[in-house]
């Protein structure tokens, strides 16, 4: 009986508790609408002929009240409606549509006495959902039931409930016994070992500091050979990425083109890991990904791009924009962010322009707005959405926030520009460490990141041709213009390339435009030309008329200039192709020539430093290899590469800071590998964070593996070329 009450008693408080909160925000709400019809000469709240101030509060009282019924709801069937609307075009709508909930309140008013125009309506909306947001989060922070109810509507889940390993009680709650820790992965995209070390050093990261001192040990790992997200977050998600060259590659057997962010690219490297491992992957156990490229086996998804390919409720990806979106205070908080951020990102850009800033890239177009989604939208929704899975109680969480990788490919990897993002991410860091104090279970929290980025100016900028200007001249195929008029870029300083270096650029190109003829008949030409991607400062050469990969000998037969002409070239590092008489080989400056059979990190390969070799060997026996791999020179002095695309921070092949990520781990757990030994490749990562869920909870039994291959979607081909990384 006695507990009966005390129940009983706790409803009737709590539900006092929401009314009293619920009339507080009311009159706020009231108390500033009154305000900007003070303010706004076009906002008016009294009859033509004017009213009283009784009469004129009594109108605001009611349609503040109208504004935020539409806003409870209609607000969060508006934005399901509209799930279909690219994410970028929702965020630029919000204003719009709150402005019209208001213009719906203002006419449910008695007597005609509210209107406004549409412009003032927009500014009124805003003003009030962020008036409100804040009074009613300023109420819920003093009750900790309060609190924890509210970020569970944001991120629209349930109360926790009993999982694999353990009760989700509160720790001590009833006298049961603790719960188990549960473990939250957190990838900063892009963010090399190096660059986090020294914003801590810097005070941008207090949070991280504090982890440092306190309760985590700092790990740096090394990539593959591919030191981007698709192959990394593949390997770390589902523990393989074998058969992953590059971001982009082609693939003779299907003509495909893959492209990492792609969702049908993404959907079927997914299936593909699945296959060879015969694991859903590293979430398989009440898991949730979140802002990935891939579901890591997890059951709860937002954001997730290999399951936006597929239909279904619960399998769409803009889903997770809805839970967020749902509340008009998040959308306007983060719309205007948004815009924020776009003028942010022009004003840097004209700065650099002004400074004469070097090495720089275009920043125009739609660039301004993609970066505010990366660092405002995508970070704000991943955000909530771990929140959501923090206070669900659920054992294991990944979630991937790119911003800092998006701003360092045309701001560079170090300066002011990311300098200000890797703070803003701190900040989120330490919210969500604050949430996790009130989740029903304890939480070990780990950092890390997928790759680097090295700086360096592109390619193009340095050498005044791109990489298939440079291979279609040694193919003997038709060239811009501007290249046979031999118009070089300026001087590249930052890797120490002077006049030398820009002469033998020039005398590959001229050996290369005019290339010897065999007295046969000369080279045959291919008239389609060679497929050139580029991957960072990784490049990827396939000719698609020839079904198999081609060796030296047939590259040399039909294109005499070609092998010659890339291997000279001061831009580039050295060339990976394969060879009938030994197997394949790595070709460098000079006529270097080594057996991959035989490559040791020496020679050709020096400058990159240790565990190159075994890189580039074991990319050598992927399926899916180009014919001819070209990896940029690197300068080991200025930690400088030459990417293939526009960008001057850069990843995706070897040299400098973006192949090496770090691992940020509790303490509690083990340590990542034995001492004096590397953490090498993502799926050795992979197996590190499996062991490390172990720890937390015991041997795990996949609860159920990912759809079979029949049921998925049909994998189309995907035509075109993608954009940069991580415009997702």
């Amino acid at each position: 009986m006695g507990d009966g009450r005390w129940r009983t008693a706790g409803r009737w408080r709590t539900a006092g508790s929401a009314l009293v909160r619920v009339v507080v925000v009311w009159a706020v709400s009231t108390l500033t609408m009154l305000a900007l019809a003070g303010l706004l000469p076009d906002f008016q709240l009294q009859s033509a002929d004017g009213d009283s101030i009784t009469r004129t509060a009594l109108t605001a009282v009611w349609g503040a009240g109208a504004f935020g019924l539409l806003g409870a709801l209609v607000w969060p069937v508006i934005v399901r409606a509209l799930l279909l609307v690219p994410a970028l075009v929702l965020g630029l709508l919000v204003f719009f549509l709150n402005g019209s909930l208001l213009l719906i309140a203002l006419w449910l008013i008695p007597d005609g006495r509210g209107a406004a125009d549409p412009e003032t309506a927009v500014v009124v909306a805003a003003v009030m959902s962020a008036v409100a947001s804040a009074t009613s989060t300023a109420l819920a922070v003093r009750d900790d039931d309060a609190y924890r109810r509210r970020l569970y509507r944001l991120a629209d889940r349930r109360r926790p409930r009993a999982v694999n390993g353990g009760p989700r009680t509160p720790p001590g709650a009833g006298g049961g016994p603790e719960p188990v820790p549960g473990t939250l992965f957190l990838q900063l995209d892009g963010v090399g070992h190096l660059v986090l070390r020294d914003a801590v050093a810097d005070g941008l990261m207090p949070t991280v500091a504090d982890w440092l001192d306190s309760s985590h040990r700092l790990t740096p790992w090394r990539t593959d050979w591919s030191s981007q997200t698709g192959a990394s977050q593949l390997g770390i998600l589902h523990g393989s990425n074998e058969d992953v060259p590059a971001f982009r590659w082609y693939e003779k057997d299907s003509g495909r083109l893959m492209v990492s962010n792609r969702p049908a690219s993404a959907v079927e490297l997914q299936r593909r890991a699945i296959e060879r491992t015969g694991d859903g992957g590293l979430l398989t156990v009440d898991g949730a990904s979140r802002g990935n490229l891939f579901s890591g086996g997890a059951d709860q998804l937002a954001l997730v791009l290999s399951m936006a390919a597929r239909r279904g409720r619960r399998n769409r990806s803009r889903a997770g924009y809805f839970t967020y979106f749902s509340d008009p205070a998040n959308a306007v908080r983060t719309a205007g962010s948004f815009v924020a951020e776009a003028a942010r990102e022009v004003v840097q850009s004209i700065r650099a322009r002004l400074r004469k800033e070097t090495p720089r890239v275009s920043r125009g177009g739609t660039y301004p707005f993609i970066r505010a989604f990366a660092t405002v939208v995508e970070r704000d929704v991943v955000v909530a959405a771990v929140i959501g899975d923090l206070l669900a109680g659920r054992t294991a969480v990944y979630a991937d926030l790119v911003a800092y990788d998006e701003v360092a490919h045309h701001s560079g990897p170090h300066g002011h520009d990311t300098d200000r993002v890797l703070a803003r991410l701190d900040r989120s860091l330490a919210l969500i460490a604050k949430v996790a104090e009130h989740a029903p279970r304890p939480y070990r929290i780990v950092l890390l990141s997928d790759h680097g980025q090295s700086p360096g100016e592109t390619f193009e900028g340095a050498y005044g041709l791109t990489l298939r200007d440079l291979v279609r001249a040694g193919c003997g195929l038709p060239v811009p213009r501007r290249v046979r008029r031999n118009r070089w870029g300026h001087p590249q300083t930052e890797s120490g390339e002077g006049s030398e270096a820009r002469d033998a650029a020039r005398d590959a190109l001229r050996s290369a435009l005019h290339r010897p003829v065999d007295e046969d008949g000369g080279a045959v030409p291919d008239k389609a030309g060679p497929v050139v991607l580029a991957s960072g400062n990784l490049g990827l050469i396939s000719f698609p008329g020839v079904p198999h990969r081609m060796t030296r000998e047939e590259i040399e037969r039909r294109h005499p200039a070609l092998l010659h002409t890339l291997a000279n070239h001061p831009g580039i590092g050295f060339l990976l192709v394969a060879s009938a008489e030994h197997g394949s080989v790595v070709l460098g400056r000079d006529g270097a020539e080594v057996p991959v059979a035989e490559l040791a990190d020496d020679g050709p390969l020096a400058v990159f430093g240790r565990g190159a070799a075994d890189a580039v060997r074991r990319t050598d026996g992927f399926p899916h290899v180009a014919d001819i791999m070209v990896n940029s020179m690197y300068d080991p002095a200025t930690g400088t590469v030459h990417a293939f695309e526009e960008q001057i921070g850069s990843h995706g092949g070897l040299g400098g800071e973006q192949s090496h990520p770090f691992l940020l781990s509790p303490v509690e757990f083990s340590a990542p590998v034995a001492a004096g030994a590397e953490l090498v490749g993502a799926e050795q990562l992979h197996r590190v964070l499996r062991r490390w869920l172990r720890e937390c909870v015991g041997p795990q039994v996949p609860l159920e593996i990912s759809p079979p291959t029949r049921d998925a979607e049909a994998f189309l081909p995907v035509k075109g070329i993608a954009g940069p990384d991580k415009s997702s």
